[in-house]
């Protein structure tokens, strides 16, 4: 196969060395924000002779470097915007191929790593002691210690993290043990192994005063004992998620499935972690309306993390293959018009997205091109639902669900444990169907894979749950001053909530309403007082974008109390679009903005303009 360089990275690429595998040891210094510690890195050379390598670094004091015993001499090169520094190391004595040497490198991070959320005991639910969460995705564990930031290259690793007694650290690892500090009784320090390799970005570390819950024969969840009910609860589906997802994509190979519920800044509805996925506290709804968040996070564990893209030009190869899994295990849970319901659903988001974009903006294309692009500024559900529609389009062409299901195991099954490009994927697919391939070649790949805009052909969806949501929003887009009181609470009593979210997201395609009319949607339904984050979020931005200066307040409020991009960067703009709140949302901006995380923070400045 042709090496693929990945333009997110400066290190050494995959083709030249290889690290197989991390020793870190490390202290966490809340009063300084700081990791400081050492990195072991076991590198494999896969040409002859290596002598010079490089890695990944943003952020990082180095110390010193030592390679079998010796001091090694390196350089830290110039910052390159989000790329960081790039980090060359000579080598005592050149390496044959295929030799190993064990790097140790000894750094410290910044106060302002981008990969890490120091937040102060006021931040967090206990109000008592301060909380630590990284977040590697996408090329941020250079921000925490040298590497090669890149998903063509994974390695196992183990860790020993040295923190304050009083709070338990947790990795995306299989807990070792833990035991006092030997060097400090007031610490304490927890081991953690991953013996599945992965790369870098699923790296992942929190420190706080956590509690747990056991939730399965494989599961606990874990958040502050003020929501650790809650999340039991909320979440207690997880172990029929994972046997589905077994029979779907084959033996979950990585021990333990936890989960852990963030404070609120966390930026995500969810991140893969192997063995413990993050998640937002916005799913506890109290209803486990939200859970298909955990289907989808549990479905990595296939599509992402044993199969992964080889660079970030690929993200939809893990997330289009994820998000169909994720809508598979739904449909084995719900019945298959939920399958076909929340599909159409993702087919309104995608045009919306593109829709914010522009229809020829080169991030709305399937396979992007992030040379000298920060990928969390491309960042989007493009990825996930125009590589869902590609996926489901193929399955409906290809002979219905069962028939890809089987490319979907055989796909994970021969990719497991590497990273592939779409090029790999696609020889993959037409391999699998070879029977079939006079169906392949009608499909217009050029304009799926590489063309912006929305897709060349709309799947057929099972409109059976979508339209009574259609209906109802037909009836208060088309209705007149004198129709409004036709309206009453009775018109969501057959509704679901996912439908109620669809309502309010089909009203929103057709968004700004009569300012009557949206004044009248909260008398009969009263939406303000729904604590469901995907309906409370459709109904304010709703609000805002017909001009109702009550719902201000509101809008503000979820959009600084949480941190879900999804719903922060959305209702900020919103906000800075109308005329007036856009003074109110910049001082909210300014004002929340280093209680932000770091990303969150540089993205909403950027869709605010506010440097």
């Amino acid at each position: 196969m042709p090496e693929v360089t990945d333009g997110c990275s400066l290190a050494s690429p995959a083709s030249a060395c290889r690290t197989r595998h991390l020793h870190l040891r490390c202290g966490v210094d809340f009063a300084r924000r700081a990791l400081r510690g050492t990195a072991a890195l076991t590198v494999q050379a896969r040409e002859g002779p290596l002598r010079r390598l490089v890695l990944d670094t943003k952020d990082l004091a180095i110390e010193r470097v030592v390679i079998g015993g010796q001091e090694a001499k390196f350089t830290l090169g110039e910052s390159q915007a989000h790329k960081g520094s790039p980090l060359e190391i000579t080598a005592p004595v050149a390496l044959s191929r295929d030799q190993e040497v064990v790097i140790e490198i000894s750094f410290e991070t910044s106060p302002k790593s981008s990969a890490l959320q120091w937040l102060t005991p006021e931040q967090t639910s206990g109000k008592k002691h301060p909380y630590l969460f990284s977040q590697c995705q996408a090329t941020h564990c250079r921000a925490i210690l040298p590497c090669q930031d890149t998903p063509s290259v994974k390695l196992t690793y183990t860790a020993e993290v040295s923190v304050p007694k009083e709070l338990v650290a947790l990795m995306s690892a299989i807990r070792d043990g833990e035991a006092p500090d030997p060097g400090d009784p007031s610490r304490k320090v927890y081991r953690f192994s991953q013996k599945v390799p992965i790369p870098c970005y699923l790296i992942a570390l929190v420190v706080g005063a956590l509690e747990s819950r056991q939730i399965g024969p494989r599961t606990l969840v874990w958040s502050e004992k003020e929501q650790v009910e809650q999340s039991a609860y909320e979440f207690s589906e997880t172990e029929s998620m994972l046997k589905i997802a077994e029979d779907l994509g084959g033996p979950y190979v990585w021990g333990q499935y936890d989960l852990l519920v963030l404070p609120p800044s966390f930026p995500y509805g969810g991140m893969e972690n192997p063995c413990l996925t993050f998640v937002t506290p916005t799913l506890l709804a109290g209803d486990k309306s939200l859970s298909n968040v955990i289907a989808h996070e549990i479905s990595h564990s296939w599509t992402g993390n044993l199969v992964t893209s080889k660079t970030w030009d690929h993200f939809w190869l893990n997330e289009g293959h994820t998000v169909y899994l994720e809508r598979h295990i739904c449909g084995r849970l719900f019945g298959e018009k939920f399958r076909h319901f929340h599909a159409l659903g993702g087919w309104g988001e995608l045009q919306n997205t593109i829709k914010t974009f522009g229809e020829t903006h080169p991030f709305t294309k399937l396979v992007v091109d992030l040379a000298d692009v920060d990928p969390d500024v491309a960042y989007s559900p493009v990825p996930y639902e125009k590589g869902f529609a590609l996926l489901f389009y193929l399955e409906q062409l290809l002979g219905g669900p069962e028939v890809f299901l089987g490319f979907l195991k055989a796909y994970v099954e021969r990719f497991s444990y590497k990273s592939i490009t779409t090029d790999d994927w696609k020889a993959f697919l037409y391999s699998h169907f070879k029977d079939k391939v006079d169906l392949l070649d009608q499909v217009d790949w050029n304009a799926w894979l590489y063309a912006p805009g929305l897709p060349p052909v709309k799947p057929a969806y099972d409109m059976t749950l979508t339209d009574a949501c259609v209906a109802l929003s037909q009836r208060w887009v088309t209705a007149k001053e004198e129709d409004l009181s036709s309206f009453s609470a009775t018109d969501l009593k057959d509704l679901s909530s996912h439908q109620v979210k669809e309502f309010l997201a089909q009203v929103l395609q057709k968004a700004p309403l009569p300012l009557g009319h949206v004044k009248r949607m909260q008398e009969v339904y009263d939406f303000n007082a729904v604590n469901n984050s995907e309906i409370r979020f459709r109904w304010l931005r709703l609000c805002i974008q017909s001009g109702w200066e009550d719902a201000v307040p509101l809008a503000l409020a979820m959009a600084t109390q949480q941190g879900r991009m999804k719903f922060t960067r959305p209702l900020f703009r919103d906000l800075a679009a109308f005329d007036k709140s856009r003074e109110q949302s910049v001082r909210a901006f300014l004002e929340h903005r280093a209680r932000m995380h770091p990303v969150t923070a540089m993205l909403v400045g950027k869709d605010l303009q506010v440097g």
